[in-house]
């Protein structure tokens, strides 16, 4: 029986793709130069820091742009205020991984109220879609790609 399952990952080679990427274009801008403007990567977690909030705003749109050419969706960041310590300014970007318990709840209710001839199951942070032909996978594919979740989806794990 056909399946797949929907997730919201982040890969983090790709991450730290981003982060290098988006560090080089500070380095590089001339409205950059003898700043202390710095992006440090943790896991899942970019804090952003320079000496001005200005630049800090600056920052977080080239670090948006950067995951956006490295195929990372940056409705998963979760951005905090800036906050100020001395004379720099830091703010902490988080991108989420997996799906809340909500997420998965409004996933299997859209599928559901498609009626198509699925059945949804959630497991912890992702929700396995099974059916018995790949059309109807696809279509609730073509659904979900549509919805909006708060989170960007994946979907992996396709088996036939």
């Amino acid at each position: 029986m056909p399946s797949f399952d929907v997730v919201s990952e982040v890969d983090l080679h790709e991450l730290t793709n981003a982060v290098d990427q988006a560090g080089r274009i500070v380095a590089n801008r001339f409205d950059f130069k003898g700043v202390e403007a710095s992006f440090k990567r943790d896991e899942h977690t970019v804090v952003i820091t320079a000496e001005a909030e200005f630049q800090v705003e600056q920052m977080e749109d080239m670090l948006s742009s950067a995951l956006m050419k490295c195929s990372i969706d940056p409705a998963a960041m979760d951005s905090s205020d800036p906050v100020t310590l001395g004379k720099t300014v830091s703010q902490t970007v988080v991108l989420r991984n997996g799906l809340d318990a909500d997420q998965c709840r409004s996933i299997v209710k859209c599928i559901k109220e498609k009626k198509m001839k699925v059945q949804t199951q959630a497991q912890g942070d992702q929700v396995r879609v099974t059916g018995k032909k790949r059309d109807d996978l696809q279509q609730v594919m073509a659904a979900l790609r549509e919805g909006d979740f708060g989170a960007p989806l994946q979907f992996s794990n396709f088996r036939d």
